[in-house]
Parts: C-alpha cells; sequence; structure tokens
C-alpha cells in the first residue's frame, strides 16, 4: 500500500500509562460508590471517556442513571479534573520507546502523523504540554473523542483528521492502537492497514481475537510493515 498517513492512540500507544488512568477511573465510580474491578476498566480503554463510564454503571449498577440523569456527568467531571492535574504534575510522563523516532522517520518519507484519543481536548493538551508535543513538527494533527460526534469504534476521528490534512483515500491510512476499539476504529473506517500494539491495555492474545492485520510488540517494528 502507498501510505500517506498513520493515526496512533494516545495513551498505552505512544505514551506511557502505568495504570494512573485505570486508577483514575475507578477512583471516579468510587466517589459515587461504586467499587469497580482493574480489569472492567480496562476493557473500556480507548472508548470516549463518558461512554466508557456509561458502560460500567449499566454493568455495576443497571437503573442507576436512569434514577439519577447526572450520575455519569459527575463520574466524568471528577476522570477529567484528576487526569488533568495528573498529566500536568506527573514529572515521569514520557514517550513510549520509539514513538517520537517513528513519527521522525514516517515524516521523513512524507507521511503524516496524526494522534487520535478517547480523551477529551482538555485532558490531551495537559499530556501534549507535558511531552513537548503540541505545535510539534513531527505531528500534523491531533483529534479527541469530544470534538466529533461519536468516539471509536466509529470512523469520525480518522475522518476528521483526514479531511483537515487534504487526504481522502482511505487505504492510504494506517491506524496503530493498543484496544479493541482502536482496531474496530481502523476497521471500520476501512484504513488499509490496521495495527495493534501490546504496549497498553490489551494482551497479545485479547487483541488477536479483534483481527488486526498485525499485532507488534513495540512501535520500534511498524515501520517495517509501512515502509517498502
Amino acid at each position: 500500500m502507498n501510505t500517506s498517513l498513520v493515526v496512533f492512540d494516545i495513551a498505552g500507544t505512544t505514551v506511557s500509562d502505568s495504570g494512573n488512568i485505570n486508577q483514575s477511573f475507578r477512583e471516579a465510580f468510587a466517589s459515587e460508590g461504586l467499587s469497580v474491578s482493574e480489569y472492567d476498566v480496562n476493557t473500556v480503554m480507548g472508548y470516549r471517556k463518558i461512554e466508557a463510564i456509561s458502560i460500567i454503571v449499566d454493568k455495576y449498577s443497571p437503573g442507576a442513571m436512569e434514577k439519577d440523569p447526572d450520575l455519569v456527568n459527575r463520574m466524568h467531571n471528577r476522570f477529567n479534573r484528576d487526569m488533568v492535574l495528573f498529566y500536568q504534575k506527573d514529572r515521569s510522563l514520557k514517550p513510549l520507546p520509539y514513538a517520537e523516532e517513528t513519527f521522525a522517520l514516517l515524516q521523513q518519507h512524507g507521511i503524516k502523523v496524526a494522534l487520535n484519543t478517547g480523551f477529551t481536548r482538555e485532558i490531551t493538551d495537559a499530556i501534549l504540554e507535558r511531552l513537548g508535543w503540541k505545535n510539534n513538527p513531527l505531528i500534523n494533527a491531533v483529534v479527541c473523542s469530544d470534538e466529533v460526534p461519536e468516539g471509536r469504534p466509529n470512523a469520525y476521528m480518522i475522518q476528521s483528521i483526514m479531511k483537515q490534512l487534504g487526504i481522502t483515500d482511505m487505504s492510504s491510512v494506517v491506524k496503530v492502537g493498543d484496544t479493541e476499539v482502536d482496531v474496530l476504529e481502523g476497521q471500520h473506517a476501512g484504513c488499509g492497514l490496521v495495527v495493534a500494539v501490546t504496549t497498553g491495555a490489551y494482551t497479545r492474545e485479547q487483541l488477536a481475537s479483534y483481527k488486526p492485520d498485525f499485532i507488534i510488540d513495540s512501535l520500534r517494528e511498524l515501520p517495517a510493515l509501512i515502509l517498502h
């Protein structure tokens, strides 16, 4: 394939996640009296965060959202606030190995690089500022789940990036991510290549069940799949 664009997820794919996202989710649930397992939170990683919270609430407390219509918003607001503060202060936040090197190599070959995420713009900007990725020439576009009609697994974020960058051929787009909905997003969009990475929330075995085109253990392996 003739690749023109690679769309990367952020947390767990290009940026390290030491479990703080999962912890912040569970603390938000606990603030409303729900004790949620780490495993169940991992199953909704990659989703738009307010949708992820709704999925978990419906599983653990069916009918709660009908009884308390503002429940999910309160949890989401707490999660959003906690994550912004965390990323603003966390000095250990760093790109995953080979992320920036991969961005640079793709750019050298005329391939655009974009990021998309289930985070809100507020959280995403805190990450980008901390890493020095805001307005970074290695990254051509960033789209967040609260900037499109629906988040993953729908294709709106990829479509928005393509529109911004003037790319019309979906088969020339590669999607890279670490969760079920990253893989499904790329498949639903019709990307020419969908690559899953094992550096985030899902194991190789879990990712394999969603049938990405490739599963890699490091971004170091990605250029060989794209650059021929």
